[in-house]
């Protein structure tokens, strides 16, 4: 490929190999799968269960693989997201008054999800 300018014309290579460089400034597409973890990560991140418990309802991670345990500060309400199953399906957002965030993880990481 010739590039023109200047009145000169000047010729470049494409290099392959240096292309290594850019792929590493390049963001995944994917957010990839948590490694496995016997016991809470040194983050303090607790993998889910390999298989959900039986239970009537069902807490999906999210898409960053953490419980779904949101607090909004001004009002002092803890929420998640929560899918439920068999008859109802679709999704219901709990709401607690008060901060209880962390409790509510705990609660929900020590049933398995």
């Amino acid at each position: 490929m010739l590039i023109t300018g200047f009145n000169t014309r000047q010729r470049f290579v494409e290099s392959a190999e240096e292309y290594r460089f850019v792929e590493r400034l390049i963001p995944p597409s994917r957010i990839p799968v948590p490694p496995k973890h016997a016991g809470p990560a040194p983050s303090g991140w607790i993998p889910p269960a390999d298989n959900p418990p039986p239970l009537p309802y069902m807490v999906r991670r999210s898409r960053m693989h953490n419980i779904p345990v949101y607090t909004d500060r001004p009002t002092g309400t803890t929420s998640g997201l929560w899918t439920a199953h068999a008859g109802q399906r679709g999704h219901m957002t709990i709401k607690v008054k008060g901060h209880f965030d962390t409790e509510l993880k705990d609660w929900l990481a020590g049933k398995g999800f």
